[in-house]
């Protein structure tokens, strides 16, 4: 077959390639100052860092050699920054102060150079640990409470010995910032005097523990007078008595002397 030809095309495609890494989990203190690992190869580099969970919102931006704040979030303004001085070695992490509740939740690591295309995600955590747990008994009522935890908490009672306990709720309040208040109540029975109350509030991160050592019996009509107020009822009623006679004798006495005379009506 004459005049055929062959013609071959040499098609060049060229690209960047994107490389995922797996998610790293991060766990931070509220209001304290928290670090967001990461990490590129190259140089030239572009940084975005976006909290995805709260619809890919900007939190810090780095190209050009320098931050580019104008697209950040203002709930990030003032509390982001990168390490500058460490962007040239590969060092893309991002540092937040005063971390808060709404903190929490996933964020992407973006970077890109004449490398090729980078992204880590890091998910938050943030604790507000248990810092300390009260218990005190108010007439017949023991209560145990916390508060400015996160996440939200547990609460246990247990007694020394062993004992099975009634009449208890659990209230749990959030805060404005996000955190949780909890108090528990519970009213003592009169078989349960010589009990040992311990309350425990715990999260994931930390648990806290009081004790109430000697609760007051609960008030009950019913039961015996203490020994002191016996004491000091039988005290009365002698005072009492002593008093009436004292009286009866000096009028005994008085009429005796003719200071008092009876009427002759």
């Amino acid at each position: 077959m004459a005049g055929i030809k062959r013609v071959v095309f040499l098609v060049v495609l060229t690209f960047q390639w994107t490389f995922v890494k797996a998610d790293t989990e991060v766990s931070c203190i509220f209001m304290e100052r928290c670090m967001l690992p990461c990490s590129y190869g190259g140089s030239d580099v572009v940084i975005h860092w976006h909290q995805v969970s709260a619809g890919d919102i900007t939190v810090h931006s780095f190209y050009h050699n320098k931050d580019q704040l104008e697209h950040q979030n203002q709930r990030f303004r003032g509390r982001t920054s990168l390490f500058n001085d460490q962007i040239s070695t590969g060092n893309a992490s991002l540092q937040l102060t005063k971390v808060e509740v709404r903190d929490e939740g996933k964020y992407k690591c973006y970077t890109s150079t004449i490398d090729g295309n980078k992204e880590s995600f890091i998910n938050l955590k943030i604790d507000a640990p248990i810092q300390k747990v009260s218990i005190q008994q108010v007439g017949n009522i023991i209560t145990c409470s916390s508060e400015g935890i996160y996440p939200k908490p547990e609460l246990t009672w247990s007694t020394s010995p062993s004992s099975n306990i009634t009449s208890k709720n659990i209230t749990v309040q959030p805060t404005e910032r996000l955190l949780y208040n909890i108090s528990s109540s519970l009213i003592p029975s009169s078989s349960d005097r010589d009990l040992k109350y311990s309350c425990t509030i715990s999260t994931r991160r930390n648990g806290e523990k009081a004790t109430l050592f000697k609760p007051n019996p609960p008030n009950d009509s019913s039961q015996s007078l203490h020994p002191n107020q016996l004491r000091a009822t039988i005290g009365g009623i002698i005072g009492g008595l002593f008093v009436i006679a004292v009286l009866a004798a000096v009028l005994w006495w008085m009429k005796i002397k003719g200071c008092i005379t009876s009427s002759p009506y």
